[in-house]
């Protein structure tokens, strides 16, 4: 089995690149189908949405669209601060638009729940949650999750935009945690 090491930790293989590559497509579909009579700003949650939203929109046909970013974070290590702090703002006027947030993982929601406040503030006409993983064991939050890729167990892992300490977000595939260290 494929094993990689980052910092003092072992992570194996838990998803190939190829199966999520699957996954983001069958969702690109389904967005191009329900947001057809739409415009979207697709909304990028960074870091670790940044993968996710490049393979996405390769593959979004709606016309009008358009994407922006913004910065939050709420991890620490392997473990979720629990504090949710936006680093770079959002200056957008969004009033009446349909906003499709794009984010790398859904567990606990507290950041999505922090974002939506934050955004529905600002009178957008819907907001769509979009995830390339979702982890409904995880979540602590009541949010809306309308769209994800792929659905994971309450378990650490990294690849493909997400990290540990700033390591692995550059690998296609995702990783769990290895040798029954803590998990998440």
């Amino acid at each position: 089995m494929k094993k990689i090491k980052l910092h003092d930790k072992e992570f194996k293989l838990l998803v190939e690149s190829a199966a999520i590559d699957l996954a983001i497509t069958g969702l690109a579909q389904r967005l191009n189908s329900d947001l057809k009579d739409e415009q979207p700003l697709f909304l990028s949650v960074l870091n670790g949405s940044f993968m996710f939203t490049s393979d996405l929109l390769k593959q979004i046909n709606i016309p009008g669209t358009e994407v922006s970013f913004i910065k939050i974070a709420s991890y620490s290590g392997t473990c979720s601060s629990g504090t949710v702090r936006e680093l770079i703002g959002f200056n957008k006027n969004i009033e009446g638009r349909t906003i499709v947030i794009l984010e790398d993982m859904i567990d606990s929601g507290r950041s999505m729940a922090y974002l939506l406040d934050l955004l529905q503030a600002r009178k957008p006409k819907k907001i769509y949650v979009t995830a390339m993983f979702y982890k409904p064991q995880a979540l602590k939050c009541k949010i809306p999750v309308d769209y994800y890729a792929l659905s994971l167990k309450n378990d650490f892992v990294v690849g493909r935009g997400l990290d540990y300490d700033d390591l692995g977000r550059n690998l296609p595939d995702l990783y769990i945690l290895d040798n029954g260290e803590e998990k998440a």
